[in-house]
């Protein structure tokens, strides 16, 4: 299944603020689809947009505040737990690093590649539920293992598609856990699914075989 079920996000998005999402889309889409932008951004190198995209999507668009600002909880350059490896950024709840960010050039054209490095520095953060990976244009987010993601491309981003963006990284929402909860409760309805359907169909071979014995 995909990672979310669309009748889950439809709930949870009906809890969301509709005119904050609409001033965010416009934010968005000033930026992130403006082409001369766009053309500024692959020209430039993994380096030299790192803070930059940090601030353009998560500060400015999801709501966080970044590391030197009072009450920080988004940060550049998070060492693991074990070793002396960074990851390119983190959200920090609680005092607890919630997910990791591992960010690419534009010239990274396959996010497969970048998988393995960001889950190792997830794996070194005992408190870690998402993964985000990035190469300024597409976006992957994880919840808690790399089976599934939701990728996301920035440059052609509808907005309804930057609803469930905003739904699955917005400040406010990781702070709640709420992509977590929306897997869970995927889960969960797909097995409500697979158990209707197999019901029924119980049913429909038990009456199919009383009528071919009457019909006998």
């Amino acid at each position: 299944m995909s990672l979310f079920q669309s009748s889950v996000v439809a709930k949870y998005l009906n809890t969301q603020n509709e005119e904050i999402i609409a001033t965010k889309w416009q934010l968005f889409k000033n930026h992130f689809q403006n082409p001369t932008i766009q053309e500024n951004i692959r020209n430039s190198k993994e380096e030299q947009y790192q803070g930059g995209f940090i601030i353009d999507l998560f500060v400015n668009i999801l709501g966080y505040t970044k590391n030197p600002a009072p009450n920080f909880n988004i940060i550049t350059e998070q060492k693991n737990v074990k070793d002396a490896k960074k990851a390119d950024g983190a959200i920090i709840i609680n005092n607890k690093v919630k997910a990791v960010v591992e960010l690419k050039g534009t010239e990274t054209t396959d996010l497969n590649k970048v998988e393995t490095q960001a889950f190792s520095y997830k794996n070194n953060q005992p408190e870690c539920t998402y993964v985000i990976t990035s190469n300024f244009e597409k976006l992957r987010f994880y919840v808690d293992n790399a089976i599934e993601h939701i990728e996301f491309n920035l440059f052609t981003l509808s907005q309804q598609q930057f609803e469930l963006l905003f739904l699955c990284l917005a400040y406010e929402n990781i702070a709640n856990d709420i992509p977590k909860k929306l897997k869970e409760q995927s889960v969960s309805h797909e097995d409500v699914i697979t158990k209707t359907l197999y019901k029924d169909y119980s049913l429909f071979k038990r009456e199919l075989f009383q009528n071919l014995l009457v019909s006998l």
